[in-house]
């Protein structure tokens, strides 16, 4: 069975919503994705949606909603986007903090930026679970 990871941020409108749209377009053969925040935003963050939308041809506003943690299942991997103190404890056998500035409100050179690090950051956590590093 694979693992289930939660890419999980405050909102559940940026960061945690591109991670969940690049795990499932390069690693669904190895976990499934889900996002979640503590809390929700009426919609997916429309530059986040349209950089990945134009670099990935992935379309967040068809496939994903924002939600908060009780709208998914238990996981057994937990990856904070980089929201410190605010974010949530959900148990897990593992955690793991990326660190991402939120890019909401910055320019296009910068959701680009934070999404070729979500894409690194997935590729390398596909592999370490290949790898049973994690």
């Amino acid at each position: 069975m694979k693992p289930k990871v939660a890419f999980v941020c405050v909102h559940n409108s940026c960061r945690s919503q591109m991670a969940e749209a690049v795990s499932k377009l390069y690693a669904e053969d190895v976990f499934d994705a889900y996002s979640a925040g503590t809390h929700t935003k009426p919609e997916i963050n429309q530059d986040a949606n349209r950089i990945v939308k134009n670099r990935l041809d992935v379309d967040m506003n068809a496939t994903q909603y924002s939600k908060t943690l009780d709208a998914i299942p238990e996981v057994d991997i937990v990856i904070t986007m980089g929201c410190n103190v605010e974010c949530p404890f959900v148990p897990s056998r593992h955690q793991e903090d990326w660190g991402l500035d939120d890019p909401s409100g910055l320019s296009d050179v910068e959701f680009e930026r934070t999404l070729s690090l979500i894409m690194e950051k997935v590729m390398d956590l596909k592999q370490r679970i290949e790898d049973d590093i994690i």
